[in-house]
């Protein structure tokens, strides 16, 4: 068993890209042997900012040889009566390889076919890897760049290629670049070195300043850390984000802690911690007590000679962040709440829609329909509407025009020190909240409502002015902003018609005066189908079949909690005995008074067997307890109902002769059909 190394060098990569483009280097890597049948134990990857490297461990020396038959034309096309070949089964034979006398005929169902029995044998390792050059070049990143005078696209350029099978160079070329054993060490502190042998690589560049295993470097970064925490008495938040970025960010890792002026600790907590965590790549430090103190913790890309000028470098240009933090900080101050509100007027939220001050109107509107719909009580609500009337006014300080992933967090610190209510700071905060698909909820209530209606405004803003996603389009994240509507909604169990909510929103924004001559009726369903595309998408991230998801997806209402409900309700009976016959009966009845939907009151008069008024009266006592939103009452009530609709079916023809007992027959039906669309659409459950 062999070896075989991949190693691609180039420039400095950005940090987030390293460990994906690595990972899915040896996935295609890992394809390609599997397509090309060649057997290895395991594939190892290795990568740092300047490399990304492949250690194929275990690689058969060649392919499997294979065996197999190969079907071909039934024998009366093959060959005449005279048992001349035809130039059917020639050019059959001569695309595999073969000749006419290597033919043999089968019997299969009662006809004869030409086969061929095929015996390959497996072609060497070092024959087949040279195809690995196609997976180095279709991996794929974010943003790519060309070099030079090529058209060739990659992540940076491409500066080498070591290509080892054990002591063996496999040739590949890719641009310029031939592949060699030639490596480069550490960019300053090592040289470049060839490779004796594929299994010499981590210790051949360890010598050389350069820890490829990514894994090796992050724990020699991990300890470095705590070791100077634990010397100094802090706290170290060891952010995993950030220590996968930092550890991408370099190949010798050297941790070294840095001192600020403690005046600076006046300055608000966020802030210190975005000019070091996010700007600076530190990790800030907390003393016993949990209190930041004016240190932080970088990591050097090289070793510990002349540290003390790589720290006071860094403090020096952390300072400068700082200075210019305190004094935003100071010019913010001197302004009021109102006034920054006031500035707003003049802040486009975007050129078709209108102002940003125009938005917050819209969102106030907004959030005391949803206050109302959920049970708010006065005092919430009135906090609530505080927040909306404010929410977006930190946009136009000097803090966010400099920092501006602090949008929000400055203005909950503004809101506190104005005096505000501090559960209209902490809404102020939350109402970005979820920042990504899977971010973390708002924790209060009313932040929640303020985030839903920030959202939803956006949502039917940009659908009103006709700038709705398409493809892969979604230049203002609209598909995110519902997306956290749903979470939301289902995090509190919320009712949350899309419909309804839209048309009282309209209308009172009509009262208002807020439309500002958009169109917002025009693409009310849109909405409402780009919201059922979003419960879907919420639902596909756990255990529920494509067929139910398909089902509540295709419910006549789009509400939101009632959708998941359902989901999780049809799932939970999915495996009982009764499923099939249960489905199978409320579907017969969808089918049938979805084609013709009868919106009359059923005469009992017309009735002309008992299983139409046994069907009747069990539907009207359903009807007393059944609940608003899907349930598990809900449920049980409708299986219930499944051998009195079978007996109805059996004995009653819905298509009568005549019009009126056809017409009392569709709208019995329609009645049910009703209550069973809680649960969305019942025929797309497929039972067995």
């Amino acid at each position: 068993m062999a070896t075989y190394l991949l190693e691609i060098g180039l420039e400095d990569m950005p940090a987030h890209v390293v460990t994906p483009s690595v990972n899915q280097f040896a996935q295609k890597a890992s394809q390609f042997l599997k397509d090309n049948h060649l057997d290895f134990d395991q594939i190892k990857t290795y990568s740092t900012p300047r490399r990304l490297t492949i250690e194929v461990q275990g690689l058969a020396a060649k392919q499997a040889d294979t065996e197999e038959d190969v079907k071909g034309p039934a024998k009366k096309i093959a060959q005449d009566a005279a048992g001349n070949w035809s130039k059917a089964a020639i050019g059959f034979t001569r695309g595999q390889g073969m000749t006419v006398d290597d033919i043999q005929f089968r019997e299969l169902k009662g006809v004869e076919y030409v086969y061929l029995h095929k015996q390959t044998a497996g072609k060497p390792a070092a024959a087949i890897l040279p195809g690995l050059i196609d997976v180095v070049k279709g991996l794929t990143f974010p943003t790519r760049m060309k070099w030079g005078s090529y058209d060739f696209e990659y992540i940076r350029p491409i500066h080498w290629l070591v290509s080892l099978l054990d002591d063996q160079i496999i040739p590949m070329q890719l641009l310029d670049v031939q592949a060699g054993r030639r490596t480069q060490g550490h960019r300053f502190l090592g040289h470049a070195v060839d490779l004796k042998q594929a299994s010499d690589y981590v210790e051949a560049l360890r010598s050389e300043k350069v820890l490829v295993d990514a894994h090796e470097r992050k724990e020699l970064i991990r300890t470095q850390i705590a070791q100077i925490a634990a010397d100094q008495g802090w706290h170290i938040d060891l952010d995993a984000d950030l220590l996968e970025e930092v550890n991408n960010l370099v190949e010798w890792p050297t941790a070294f802690a840095g001192r600020f002026d403690e005046k600076y600790l006046a300055i608000p907590e966020a802030v210190l911690i975005t000019s070091m965590k996010d700007n600076q790549r530190y990790f800030y430090a907390r003393d016993q007590a949990g209190k930041l103190v004016n240190a932080f913790i970088g990591v050097r890309n090289g070793n510990a000679e002349h540290l003390e000028n790589v720290i006071a470098g860094n403090v020096k240009v952390l300072t400068a962040r700082l200075e210019d933090a305190a004094f935003f900080y100071a010019e913010d101050q001197k302004k009021t709440i109102a006034q920054f509100v006031e500035r707003l007027k003049t802040v486009s939220f975007h050129d078709k829609i209108g102002s940003m001050a125009e938005k917050m109107a819209r969102v106030g509107t907004i959030a005391g329909l949803l206050a109302d719909a959920v049970g708010l009580d006065d005092k919430a609500k009135a906090k609530l509407l505080r927040a909306a009337a404010i929410y977006k006014f930190d946009l136009v300080s000097a803090m966010v025009g400099e920092f501006a992933e602090l949008q929000g967090v400055m203005g909950e610190v503004y809101a506190n020190l104005a005096g505000e209510d501090p559960a209209v700071a902490q809404a102020i905060r939350e109402h970005y909240e979820p920042i990504s698909a899977d971010g973390a909820l708002p924790e209060s209530t009313i932040g929640t409502l303020l985030a839903i209606a920030d959202k939803l405004d956006s949502v039917m803003s940009f659908f009103a002015v006709d700038l709705i996603p398409t493809g892969s389009n979604d230049p203002y994240a609209l598909r995110r902003g519902a997306y956290g509507i749903v979470r939301m909604v289902a995090a509190h169990h919320w009712g949350f018609n899309v419909m309804a909510l839209q048309q009282q929103i309209v209308a009172a924004l009509g009262q208002q005066g807020q439309l500002a001559g958009l169109d917002w009726e025009k693409h009310q369903g849109a909405v409402a189908d780009f919201f059922r595309d979003r419960v879907a998408q919420l639902l596909g991230t756990g255990k529920i079949r494509h067929d139910i998801l398909d089902a509540v997806q295709n419910a006549p209402t789009v509400d939101v909690e009632a959708m998941i409900d359902a989901a999780k309700i049809l799932t939970a009976h999915q495996d009982d005995a009764d499923f099939k016959l249960t489905m199978e009966a409320l579907g017969r009845v969808v089918r049938i008074a979805d084609k013709d939907p009868q919106h009359v009151a059923v005469d009992a008069a017309l009735f002309e067997n008992s299983t139409e008024k046994a069907l009747h009266d069990a539907v009207a006592a359903v009807k007393t307890r059944f609940n608003s939103q899907p349930s598990e009452a809900n449920y049980q009530a409708l299986r219930g109902l499944t051998p009195v609709i079978t007996d109805y079916f059996t004995e009653t023809m819905i298509m009568a002769d005549d019009q009126a007992v056809r017409t009392n027959r569709m709208a019995e039906l329609t009645g049910l059909a009703a209550l069973i669309h809680q649960f969305g659409d019942v025929t797309a459950v497929i039972v067995k």
